[in-house]
């Protein structure tokens, strides 16, 4: 007998998790409206391209799109759906429902107070042939019942469906002997962005706290050495009730011009949790005796407002 089985791999957006060279952060800041850097996710045939990263709503914005664009070669299908997914203290984003199985990430899920059932999404799937788009629309809903002021947020995530053809075929079934048991894996790509729907007043303010400096082993190319790599860490922490969000830069004491020796886009910190570690490569330093300073900027309800510094 023979089956196949699908392992969904998503990228999840609007919470970066700030560890790996800077030129690799799977991240961008988050421009003004109409100016959205696209994000691109593979898989299946199709490129899934998608813009904004994230949607905020609130009493004066009560509705927002999203673009898709299927840039691949063939065409795809998409399952467009709201998952409320959970932020750990390590920046990692976890369906709700299986944090709230671990004894270890439950205090989080039960913090998370989801949005789903105050949005509306329209189309809920969509098919796409080749260098097609398609725009997905979220609305907010008018609440029954009065709302308790905070945050709630779900996940509107889009996911690649395998075309039929994937899978064996009739003739292979007919063919694998009746003892054998054969799996045929195939992913399920998406991309997952965050919709937060604010009520009452903003509330942003931020820490950062435990600033050291270390050095990793780094990975290496094939056959080539590993060598090892400073990095900053330090706890990102939310002083105030509203969700972070913003980009980190990290310069040598005393730097003002210049490209920053770190950097992290699109840094979160959502919130179900109070802090979150952060570990940013540095391209340049003489040794963990170097000075830094570090600068956390917001790109949310205030766009370059300096949120916090750390000079340890």
């Amino acid at each position: 007998m023979r089956r196949a089985a699908y392992i969904p791999a998503f990228a999840v957006l609007g919470a970066l998790t700030a560890f790996g060279p800077s030129r690799a952060q799977p991240a961008e800041p988050e421009p003004p409206a109409q100016a959205q850097a696209p994000v691109v996710v593979g898989g299946t045939g199709a490129n899934l391209n998608i813009t904004p990263k994230r949607i905020v709503l609130d009493r004066g914005r009560r509705s927002g799109t999203v673009f898709i664009y299927n840039q691949g070669d063939g065409a795809a299908t998409f399952d467009i759906s709201l998952v409320d997914r959970v932020m750990r203290p390590d920046g990692q984003i976890a369906p709700a429902a299986e944090a709230a199985e671990k004894p270890e990430f439950r205090p989080y899920a039960e913090k998370m107070r989801s949005a789903g059932a105050l949005l509306l999404v329209s189309p809920r799937r969509v098919s796409l042939a080749p260098r097609q788009g398609q725009t997905i629309r979220v609305r907010l809903l008018n609440s029954p019942q009065p709302l308790e002021a905070g945050e709630y947020r779900s996940h509107l995530t889009v996911t690649t469906i395998p075309p039929r053809t994937v899978g064996p075929t009739a003739e292979a079934v007919a063919a694998t002997p009746a003892n054998q048991l054969r799996l045929t894996v195939n992913a399920m790509f998406g991309v997952s962005i965050p919709v937060i729907v604010r009520v009452g007043d903003v509330d942003v303010r931020a820490a950062i706290e435990n600033v050291r400096l270390e050095e990793v082993e780094a990975p290496a190319a094939t056959g080539a050495p590993s060598r090892r790599m400073p990095v900053a860490s330090f706890d990102l922490v939310r002083l105030g009730t509203s969700s972070l969000f913003g980009n980190i830069e990290i310069r040598l004491a005393g730097q003002r011009r210049g490209d920053p020796i770190g950097v992290a886009r699109g840094v979160g910190v959502y919130p179900e949790i109070e802090r979150r570690l952060v570990r940013i490569p540095l391209s340049r330093i003489r040794g963990v005796e170097d000075k830094i300073e570090i600068t956390f900027t917001d790109d949310d309800s205030a766009p370059g407002k300096v949120l916090a510094k750390a000079a340890p």
